[in-house]
């Protein structure tokens, strides 16, 4: 017997979106917070200051600048191991995060988690996650628990295009629209996920329509542009909190470091990078948006640059003087009570 059930009509983008002199200059700061302190802790990290694996946000800060803007600090997020521009975005203190990198007890995570799993439930910030989307089935549950206590929230589940083909992926999509469970996928498609092209490694390489054989329907937007994923967020989000079950949104983004520090990214060449940088940028285009529109002018600009700076000094600075976790932390944290759970 044929299968009778109606196929939810397709998210639409967002039209040409506007913004306020006082928003552009909100996203700016913000976008500029991030950039400054991935390019610090890259510094730091070729200083032998922090250890381990380190994945940096480099030219994927619109995404989640542009998605905090629909949501609020009830809403729980999710996300990979590139987190630290997450937790940042959430409302964590830099110092924390970069205690966290240097693994001082001061960390976010008493620096225990590094800088693939640092977590902060009081920011709504439910981690990075160092198994290739594990983070999704995780996000999917907590959607699952927002909906059995009848909450009006919504779990933004972050993931990469690599990440968008795995298995337990696929597991998740089917459970959140069986039950319709409020949360919005959103896939950070930075084209290389960790050194392959999507068109080599996907049969559809327009993620946005992964979900369509679950019922699950799709935006696909530019996640070079704050304003634009801010407002696919905004769509995606009103859709969800309505009780029409999950949605997916593509951000079509572009990171201009390798995939981790360890990569020299050869599988592109520099004139690719550049290219991007030139016309695609995500700060400068806001930058060109203040200038254009008469809200600020180069001189108001860097000053708001060299505050970021500042900021960004102080709380590496602050990290790096921080004391190691006392040895007993060895015992902490490592079960939960069931009663507090």
């Amino acid at each position: 017997m044929a299968n009778t059930k109606s196929k939810p009509k397709l998210a639409t983008a967002p039209a040409e979106a506007t913004a306020s002199a006082e928003e552009l200059h909100k996203y700016y700061r913000e976008m500029l917070l991030v950039r400054r302190f991935e390019e610090k802790a890259g510094q730091m990290y070729g200083m032998g200051l922090i250890g381990g694996f380190c994945h940096l946000y480099i030219g994927q800060e619109a995404v989640v600048i542009g998605v905090e803007q629909a949501i609020n600090n009830e809403d729980p997020v999710i996300t990979s191991y590139r987190c630290h521009a997450h937790a940042i975005a959430r409302g964590v203190d830099p110092r924390k995060v970069f205690a966290e990198l240097t693994g001082r007890g001061a960390g976010i995570s008493k620096g225990k988690g590094g800088s693939m799993h640092m977590f902060s439930p009081e920011h709504g910030f439910w981690g990075g996650h160092g198994i290739v989307g594990a983070q999704v089935p995780l996000g999917t549950g907590i959607a699952f628990a927002l909906k059995y206590r009848e909450s009006d929230r919504a779990c933004m589940t972050y993931f990469g295009d690599g990440a968008a083909n795995q298995g337990q992926v696929h597991e998740a999509y089917n459970m959140a629209a069986l039950w319709k469970l409020p949360v919005v996928y959103i896939i950070e498609n930075n084209q290389y996920a960790m050194g392959t092209a999507v068109k080599r490694a996907s049969a559809e390489i327009d993620f946005f329509k992964h979900g369509e054989g679950f019922g699950i329907p799709g935006i696909q937007c530019d996640g070079m542009d704050v304003l634009a994923t801010r407002d696919a967020a905004r769509e995606a989000v009103s859709f969800v909190r309505a009780g029409n079950g999950p949605i997916l949104i593509e951000m079509k983004t572009y990171r201009y470091r390798g995939h981790s520090m360890s990569d020299p990214a050869k599988y592109r060449t520099k004139e690719e990078v550049q290219e991007v940088r030139r016309s695609q940028d995500p700060i400068e285009q806001v930058k060109g948006r203040l200038i254009d529109g008469g809200h600020a002018d180069e001189a108001a600009l860097k000053d708001v640059d060299r505050e970021v700076r500042a900021a960004i000094n102080e709380a590496a600075e602050f990290a790096q003087n921080a004391p190691e976790p006392d040895v007993a932390e060895l015992f902490t944290d490592i079960l939960a009570d069931a009663e507090d759970a």
